[in-house]
């Protein structure tokens, strides 16, 4: 670990705090997607509707249940980033750093798109992204695993750019907020 003031992963050590906000907010966001839009409004899959066994993938009830149980940890995932982000916003010490969270959100929504891509798609093959699109199934899997790569390298640039450490940065938010000791 760097002394205060240092850099960790690149980035401002004081920064740390947005970093994980970013990252847990980013996952749960990534996971409201893919269940809001993929499951419940274009309808291409659900949790389990590959599943091997038949009865497993042609089971709406359980494949409604698994997509519930899904929403409630992406759900988790969200609430934790507010949570971690009040607690940031209230530690004097942590910047007033908007790329470095920015860039944390899109990474933590990549992470979530390589994860869940990797382990349902590949792994276990739970559920496909699009199992009748044009193109194929490996197509869709692999665009969804390219997308998280995307959003990790993007968001990591941007979290990288943030020039937080400008003094104007730092006193601009103290003056915003009354009381705030710098």
């Amino acid at each position: 670990m760097a002394a205060p003031g240092g850099t960790w992963a690149g980035l401002r050590e004081d920064a740390k705090p947005l970093v994980y906000a970013g990252a847990l907010l980013g996952i749960g966001l990534g996971g409201f997607f893919d269940g809001i839009v993929l499951h419940q409004i274009l309808q291409w899959h659900h949790m389990l509707s590959a599943h091997p066994d038949p009865a497993v993938a042609g089971d709406l009830r359980l494949n409604v249940l698994a997509d519930g149980l899904f929403h409630a940890a992406t759900y988790a995932f969200t609430v934790g980033g507010v949570v971690a982000l009040w607690r940031a916003w209230r530690t004097p010490a942590v910047p007033a750093a908007g790329r470095t969270l920015v860039g944390f959100v899109l990474l933590g929504w990549g992470l979530f798109n390589i994860v869940e891509g990797a382990v349902n798609h590949h792994l276990l093959g739970v559920h496909h992204v699009r199992p009748d699109g044009p193109g194929g199934v490996l197509l869709w899997d692999v665009g969804f695993l390219a997308w998280g790569v995307l959003f990790v390298a993007v968001g990591y640039a941007i979290a990288r750019s943030d020039d937080a450490d400008d003094p104007a940065a730092r006193s601009g938010r103290a003056a915003e907020e009354p009381g705030r000791i710098e």
